[in-house]
């Protein structure tokens, strides 16, 4: 369970407005044109599980029959790092340092050597959303692990396959071998109130399911936990008092009517356990990215192409100077302020700097959280409506949003297995006999990208796209890096053992 010691809001910079892509129909998914977009609904099968009786207007509010719907459906993961040997610097040893002294070492210092990393095991929740056995989960639950465990209410346990990751909204796709499974019915989360009945259902301190009651303390909260120098967060949490502890991770949030209405990530306490408040990813922005995971195996996000930060001060004292910025821009106390409008972006040529976003899709936009949960429903190609105040007037503008690459195409996450080919580390005696220190060789091509090049059976990678190839992951890394680019494309340096050298250029984008 990720922790937050404190909120952190009020104005910031933020490059990248994200928003969260649809997928395609399962009849497209036959359809060599794979162009069509769907719903969640149509990429998910869900059982007709019944709601409960009870809805958010009734008080006081039985909440057994949502609890009882709940527990079923909510499972316990279980995620293993297993032991590895890697390579790394480490001090130096015994031999360095008296060889240095008398002569016979290797300078002494930091070398690298070969070190066994231990085994680590990891626990969390997650909730089956399809009656064949997808299961939606945090990313921080199950990132890097080599085997996933997943145990049913009723201690059935299937091993899981991670069907795609989000580190951006923390949000994972797990499938489970099986029919028939239980499942929640997903609600709409923008119906929320504050004030209104929630359970958070999981497996905290690895018990089995485990429910607690609260309210919907707030809504469209900010964070800053998920943003990081490589990762772009997309955070606007439903913030509640019901106890989410460690285990909770990736468990439901359920209304009244046993509908799931969140996604529990994150607490916030100095100690690790139960502080009184905790947060879960809304809806809204879960059914657009897992749909996208299951679709694309990554999540298919637009980006608005403005810097700028909330009119309000969200629980924050604004600096003076903005203060007054704003009044001289009469603003009406909420929306988003734009600072700067990022050339190429989706924005370009629509706003214009020190205008303010009041609305979007006819929705109040209180914050920049509530925008970016806006945006997280559409997909690159999407229309926008937006009133924005501008000269301290009204007007009403549209725009379409674009993705990181600045265009509207939908890019598909493939990982190397999809371009038909098989990779490991050079073996100690091709490095003596090639005079190489690293690289990749190429130890099967098939038909595909890597075919299509007239790449070869033991070709050795030594840089991608600049970047030296060390290890298997590396070239993954690469590859996921060019598949963001505008040019989508991997440049790959490298000889053959009989010395030749050649360089490749593989077309990543969709034909």
């Amino acid at each position: 369970m990720k922790k937050a010691t404190k909120l952190i809001v009020g104005i910031g910079t933020v490059a990248i407005m994200s928003a969260a892509i649809g997928g395609l129909t399962a009849s497209v998914l036959m359809n060599k044109s794979n162009k069509a977009n769907v719903e969640f609904s149509d990429a998910f099968q869900q059982n007709n599980a019944k709601l409960a009786s009870y809805g958010t207007n009734a008080q006081p509010v039985d909440l057994t029959e949502a609890a009882e719907i709940a527990v079923n459906a909510v499972v316990h993961i279980k995620s293993t790092q297993e032991s590895k040997t890697v390579r790394g610097q480490a001090g130096p040893s015994f031999e360095d340092i008296f060889g240095d002294i008398f002569g016979f070492g290797r300078n002494g210092g930091s070398r690298e050597r070969e070190y066994q990393t231990p085994e680590r095991v990891g626990i969390g929740s997650g909730v089956i959303i399809s009656s064949d056995g997808y299961v939606v989960t945090n990313n921080h639950v199950v990132a890097d692990a080599d085997i996933i465990s997943v145990r049913l209410n009723d201690n059935r346990e299937f091993k899981g396959r991670v069907i795609g990751t989000d580190p951006s909204t923390d949000l994972a796709l797990v499938k489970i071998e099986g029919n028939d499974f239980p499942t929640l019915k997903v609600g709409n989360s923008d119906a929320l109130k504050v004030g209104e009945w929630v359970l958070a259902v999981g497996n905290p301190f690895n018990l089995t399911s485990t429910v607690t009651a609260g309210i919907v303390s707030a809504k469209a909260r900010t964070l800053g936990v998920y943003s990081s120098n490589n990762v772009s967060g997309v955070e606007s949490f439903i913030q509640t008092d019901a106890a989410i502890n460690q285990g909770n991770s990736g468990g439901a949030l359920v209304n009244a009517r046993g509908e799931l209405v969140g996604i529990n990530a994150v607490l916030s306490s100095p100690t690790g356990a139960y502080a009184g408040y905790g947060f879960a990813i809304p809806t809204s922005i879960m059914t657009k990215v897992v749909t996208d995971l299951k679709q694309y195996g990554s999540v298919q996000r637009a980006m608005l192409g403005i810097k700028g930060s909330s009119v309000s001060d969200e629980g924050q004292q604004l600096p003076d100077e903005m203060k007054k910025k704003f009044e001289e821009l009469d603003s009406k106390g909420y929306g988003v302020y734009v600072a700067e409008v990022v050339d190429g972006g989706s924005a370009s040529g629509t706003l214009k700097k020190d205008d303010i976003i009041l609305t979007m899709d006819n929705k109040k936009i209180d914050n920049f959280a509530k925008m970016q949960e806006i945006l997280a429903t559409h997909r690159p190609g999407d229309k926008v409506t937006m009133t924005i105040l501008r000269n301290k007037k009204e007007q009403t503008v549209s725009l379409t949003l674009k993705n990181e690459q600045g265009n509207t195409k939908m890019v598909k996450n493939q990982g190397l297995d999809a371009f038909g080919a098989a990779f490991r580390e050079i073996p100690d005696n091709l490095k003596k006999q090639l005079n190489l220190s690293y690289g990749l060789e190429v130890t099967g091509v098939s038909q595909g990208k890597f075919a299509d090049v007239n790449m070869r059976k033991g070709f050795i990678i030594l840089k991608a796209n600049l970047q030296p190839m060390k290890t298997v992951d590396d070239l993954e890394e690469a590859l996921k890096a060019a598949q963001k680019t505008p040019e989508q494309t991997l440049f790959i340096s490298g000889m053959y053992p009989s010395g030749k050298r050649v360089n490749y250029a593989i077309d990543l984008s969709q034909d």
